[in-house]
């Protein structure tokens, strides 16, 4: 040995000894290290990667350029106890978020790729954990994507050694968080693998696996290269829903539901036996798992097909009671939504979500929770209005006393909603039914009579269009009691007029009375109030 580094040597142990009190990325003992590391002695180098690999373990912080260079001098070994001590370091310093910018900046990944492909399954490990902790870092995962490592950690993923193929895996997770990496990722055939480690006996793997599976399904083209490739994949999560581990199951969930934003998935799921596993997974106490089942059966609900198994499968009562699940609004809003979607096409499916008390419960709610939970509710309500079959049954829940304040609403989607149900409750109004209208007429909130008013004014379209459309309804309804509530109000009269007349002086109807062709909303408003005045003689 030379005597300088026969010097660092003898000063490094002294640091050591008294390692709490000193920093090593500094001075005196940052040099020590250096001569060692510039040393073409291989024992000195291994002491010098070594005691880099120690410090780092203990003391993890933001770090220059001067204590990065001598590690990845070391990471440029061919030997592989240097090799293995230098990646452990640099993963190490890699947890630290400015750290991880300049590792990739020096040109640490490449490398750091070198490294991964060692036969040696320690540094093999060191150098893949160092890789995922730079892929959580969004500026590295571009960087790792385009520089090679992909097909090197896809392969990895595969190891028999458990701690390479939980980094690995970890690593492929961190890089489908943009659209970019994951069509990279799904380029570099790592689909398959990620499949086929869903039955892996490692509880994180399979939380890696499912996780970056799920992500990768946000994309319609991948969920199209799913279908065609991996005929499994469904029965594989499904089988996840029943995991020990809640995080897999939840995972497992969210992979679904991404899935089943498409078609052919939405009717997959449940012939591979997912309903019973939703079902159940909606009465758990984990929030998280609640979330992700009840997304994930909105999505299913979207095909007609699947409508009347949901329902026979006993989803009514728990999406019934999740609409109370104050904690957490989204999953209020995925279950409205879903009993909505079941409402859509069948008047068996309306009728068992009125005996399962949704129309009471939503009407019960409505007026007092957040916008996007009563988004949701007015659109049901819109729905469920539209069926003559329900009309009876919501004129004796009392729906109205809650649509005409809805009407009221700042957010123009929640009133066009509830003015739409309105407007249907008003048409084709039965003898037996006619009091539930005559009640409401000026109550609550100046009742029908001052929605009407209101949507006759509100300079809108779409609601001067609701507005006349339901006048037309109670006009053609066959109730005289009725028809004159129109017919003698001097309000509604001037306010149609009014109507007729703008939309002539506007150019819905040229000079010779043909219509104008080129401005349908006009001349859709222009016959309703030429239909009403007809009707008033």
């Amino acid at each position: 040995m030379a005597e300088n580094e026969r010097e660092a040597i003898s000063a490094l142990l002294q640091y050591l000894e008294n390692r709490s009190d000193v920093d090593f990325f500094s001075n005196g003992p940052l040099r020590s290290l250096l001569t060692l590391v510039y040393s073409e002695n291989i024992d000195l180098q291994r002491s010098a990667a070594l005691a880099f690999a120690e410090i780092t373990e203990k003391d993890v912080r933001e770090v220059n350029r001067d204590v990065l260079e001598p590690i990845l001098i070391l990471l440029q070994s061919n030997d592989t106890e240097v090799q293995r001590a230098a990646c452990g370091a640099l993963g190490n310093l890699a947890v630290n978020n400015e750290n991880k910018v300049l590792i990739a900046e020096m040109g640490g990944i490449e490398p750091l790729i070198r490294q991964m492909m060692s036969p040696n399954i320690e540094v093999q490990c060191n150098a893949v954990g160092c890789i995922t902790n730079l892929a959580t870092q969004d500026e590295n995962k571009t960087k790792i994507a385009k520089s090679g490592a992909l097909i090197p950690l896809t392969k990895l993923a595969k190891s028999k050694d458990i701690r390479v193929q939980r980094n690995a895996t970890g690593a492929l997770l961190n890089m489908t968080h943009s659209f970019e990496n994951r069509q990279e990722l799904v380029n570099a055939g790592a689909v398959p693998v990620l499949v086929s480690l869903l039955s892996s006996e490692d509880a994180d793997v399979q939380y890696y696996c499912t996780t970056a599976l799920s992500n990768i399904a946000v994309d319609e083209q991948n969920r199209k290269k799913l279908a065609a490739t991996e005929p499994k994949l469904v029965s594989q999560l499904v089988g996840l829903m029943d995991s020990p581990s809640p995080r897999v199951q939840c995972q497992a969930t969210l992979a679904l539901r991404n899935l089943a934003s498409d078609s052919g998935y939405q009717v997959d799921i449940v012939r591979a036996g997912g309903l019973p596993h939703l079902v159940q997974l909606l009465t758990c106490n984990h929030q998280p798992l609640v979330l992700a089942a009840v997304a994930c059966i909105r999505n299913i609900s979207i095909h007609p097909l699947n409508e009347a198994l949901i329902i026979e499968a006993g989803f009514l009562k728990p999406l019934v009671t999740l609409l109370d699940y104050n904690e957490l609004e989204e999953i209020q809003c995925h279950a409205i939504s879903t009993l909505r979607n079941l409402a859509a096409s069948s008047e068996r499916n309306r009728l068992a979500l009125l005996n399962a008390g949704a129309v009471e419960k939503c009407k019960e709610l409505v007026l007092k929770v957040p916008l996007s939970v009563q988004l949701e509710i007015s659109a049901c309500f819109a729905i469920l209005a539209l069926a003559d079959d329900l009309k009876p049954k919501l004129y004796e829940s009392h729906i109205i006393d809650v649509l005409i304040p809805l009407t009221f609403s700042d957010n123009g989607e929640v009133c066009g909603n509830s003015a739409a149900a309105l407007a249907n409750l008003c048409s084709r109004v039965s003898n037996e039914h006619e009091d539930y209208i005559l009640d409401n007429w000026t109550q609550p909130n100046e009742g029908i009579y001052g929605f009407l008013i209101r949507f006759l004014r509100s300079g809108s379209a779409t609601f001067e269009h609701i507005a006349l459309w339901t006048i037309l309804q109670l006009l053609e309804s066959n109730n005289s009691e009725i028809q004159s509530l129109i017919k003698e109000n001097e309000s509604i009269l001037s306010g149609i007029k009014s109507l007729s007349e703008s939309q002539q002086q506007g150019g819905a109807v040229t000079n010779n009375n043909e219509l104008n062709d080129f401005d349908d909303p006009k001349i859709e408003l222009f016959n309703l109030t030429q239909q009403i005045l007809q009707i008033l003689g």
